[in-house]
């Protein structure tokens, strides 16, 4: 019956994921016909950075929450947000409400990969968590890359409002498996305390800081006034927040996990990882449109390769870290990355698709080599009571560097453009920028302390695996 209950809950947490990240993408198809239903071109492009913006801001927030309330009544909470906004996208009636809606949506979207793959790694000890979390990553790659298929299915066969709404009955099945399978363990009586002041300062802080970089990637120029005073806005509240965590009894996030070299390792290699590749993927289906005139399809076709690269390494690697350690597998991962953008850089008019598909799942391989094992890694070097920021920050740290690493990318392309240089040329500059970044991910994966996993594990810090049960 404990097994029973414990599969009800990683089917429940499995499903959500699912949900969260295809919602990243599922909008992508559906927006020619929702512009034509509700007008509002001019900001349309809100609908996929004020997502971004909610779910990306509250990873820390809902990590720590979970460590101080409980993962069962902060995931439900999250989930319960993510299916109201869901909701009401379907309802929308202009596109105000529906980037408002959306916003609220991402709100909910964070919790779910944070707090769900932190159920994972409490829920079985190091072995049967690097296969799970193997398995987790998967289920995010596939839905990535569903996304826009069904989107696309949705909105052609029913309409564009079912994006949202088909949610919503797999979101209460989800609910109701979590409800039923997972029980918290008991608190120490201790009421917890909020650090409100950190939280306030962390939010405005990387608010500013990512609408800043949004706006950026849109005019592709880093030195205007509506760049520059959002920039201004996120140093100042981050600087509050870091003075306000030194003091906090109980902060949003303790600064003290960076003091562990795995964490630290993580955050870095995670941060410059996600600024290469999540930034250039973006240019890779522009690059085989306007220079090696390929359809759209055919654009589309080349990602697969590296959505398939990233779950099958995903697993693999889950796997690798219990034989040969952490460290290997992560400087591995990184090489590949490294060798994928010194192919992209390589490309010509002449590029072929296989060719293509080629180079881009060798950058998915490096990827699913890279994510995993540090997530595994940075769950066995904390404390259970840490175990939901630490994870949080992972994924903060990643999808920060992916939003930057776009706008930075994006604004090498128009600068080259506007010197004069061909299409080609501009978006050379942009896989020559991304292996650069690479490179400096190489050395930092170095920072991942050698030895087995089982070694450099901290049993002891995690004690017994989450109770499971009615």
């Amino acid at each position: 019956m404990e097994d029973r209950r414990r599969h009800r809950v990683v089917l429940g947490v499995m499903l959500s994921i699912f949900l969260a990240a295809m919602e990243s993408t599922v909008v992508s198809t559906a927006m020619p016909r929702v512009v034509a239903s509700l007008g509002g071109l001019a900001i349309y492009s809100w609908v996929f950075s004020g997502f971004l913006l909610t779910s990306t801001v509250t990873m820390p927030l809902w990590g720590r929450l979970s460590d101080l309330l409980g993962r069962r009544r902060v995931f439900l909470g999250g989930l319960t947000i993510f299916l109201v906004g869901s909701a009401l996208s379907g309802l929308a009636q202009n596109m105000a409400q529906l980037i408002g809606f959306r916003m609220l949506q991402g709100l909910g979207a964070g919790s779910l990969m944070t707090i769900g793959m932190t159920i994972i790694g409490e829920l079985f000890a190091l072995e049967r968590r690097a296969k799970m979390q193997g398995y987790i990553s998967g289920v995010w790659g596939v839905a990535s890359l569903c996304g826009p298929l069904i989107g696309g299915l949705l909105t052609d066969h029913a309409s564009w409002r079912w994006v949202f709404y088909i949610n919503l009955p797999f979101g209460v099945v989800a609910m109701a498996l979590i409800a039923t399978g997972l029980v918290d363990r008991p608190r120490d009586g201790r009421r917890p305390v909020i650090d409100y002041a950190g939280l306030g300062a962390f939010t405005a802080g990387v608010t500013a800081l990512l609408i800043g970089v949004l706006e950026a990637g849109r005019v592709a120029s880093w030195t205007g006034l509506d760049v520059a005073g959002p920039f201004a806005l996120a140093i100042a509240a981050l600087a509050a927040f870091l003075v306000i965590e030194r003091r906090a009894p109980e902060p949003i996030v303790p600064l003290r996990l960076f003091s562990r070299r795995m964490v630290l390792a993580a955050a870095v290699t995670g941060f410059l990882a996600g600024m290469a590749m999540f930034g250039a993927i973006s240019f890779v289906p522009l690059y085989l449109q306007v220079v090696s005139d390929m359809s759209a399809t055919a654009a589309g076709v080349v990602l697969i390769p590296f959505v398939l690269g990233w779950v099958a390494m995903s697993i693999t690697s889950a796997r690798l870290v219990l034989r040969i350690g952490y460290r290997i597998v992560v400087v591995a991962g990184m090489v590949c990355l490294t060798l994928a953008f010194l192919l992209l850089s390589r490309w010509s008019e002449s590029l072929t698709l296989g060719v293509a598909m080629r180079d881009a799942l060798l950058g998915g391989i490096g990827m699913g080599l890279t994510m995993v094992p540090m997530l595994i890694a940075v769950q066995s070097a904390v404390a259970r009571a840490d175990l939901g920021t630490a994870t949080a920050m992972i994924q903060f740290f990643r999808t920060i560097g992916g939003a930057i690493g776009l706008s930075v990318m994006g604004t090498v392309m128009a600068w080259r453009l506007s010197t004069g240089l061909n299409r080609a040329e501009a978006l050379h500059g942009v896989f020559v920028t991304g292996l650069v970044v690479c490179l400096a991910a190489v050395a930092s994966a170095f920072l991942v302390p050698a030895g087995r996993a089982q070694d450099l594990a901290r049993a002891d810090l995690h004690g017994e695996p989450t109770r499971v049960g009615g």
